[in-house]
């Protein structure tokens, strides 16, 4: 009962975030003169209350992953739909907490500035059985990855 209890709790911690927001985004539109007293009055970080409400307004109600928490989305709510589609799928399918999202965001971002810091890009072309490819590409989905960027990550590892 006591486990019940804290995961309730949780659950509406979280709700809290998408509560507010929402509550933020109407009031900026139906009471725009008496909306900064409001948020005064709430006893809130103003910047809390500030990124609660552009993360609901990134998601719409239809799109948010009730099995996702309010920082999963925060972590993609830049991104454009079908990437922040792609990386809420990803953590719901392999279990991610948020921490493993983020890093698997910043592991992404890394991999592409690699390739436009302006260095040469060669071609490789490797024939593989095709067991081996979908074991590689489910390894790559795990990492949050691309199958390229993850091959050249584990050939890269392999040099060192």
């Amino acid at each position: 009962m006591w486990q019940r209890l804290g995961q309730q709790l949780h659950r509406i911690t979280n709700s809290s975030c998408w509560w507010l927001g929402d509550w933020l985004l109407y009031g900026e539109d139906t009471y725009p003169g008496r909306y900064r007293e409001a948020v005064a009055r709430t006893a809130l970080d103003y910047q809390t209350l500030r990124n609660y409400a552009w993360v609901a307004r990134a998601f719409e109600l239809s799109r948010r992953r009730d099995n996702l928490s309010f920082q999963h989305h925060a972590e993609v709510a830049a991104l454009s739909v079908t990437e922040q589609d792609m990386w809420l799928t990803r953590a719901v399918e392999f279990g991610w907490s948020r921490g493993k999202l983020r890093d698997m965001l910043r592991a992404h971002r890394n991999a592409g500035k690699q390739i436009e810091a302006g260095r040469e890009v060669v071609d490789v072309r490797v024939t593989i059985a095709s067991e081996r490819h979908q074991r590689w590409k489910r390894a790559a989905e795990q990492a949050g990855m691309q199958l390229h960027d993850w091959i050249a990550r584990r050939l890269d590892e392999a040099a060192r």
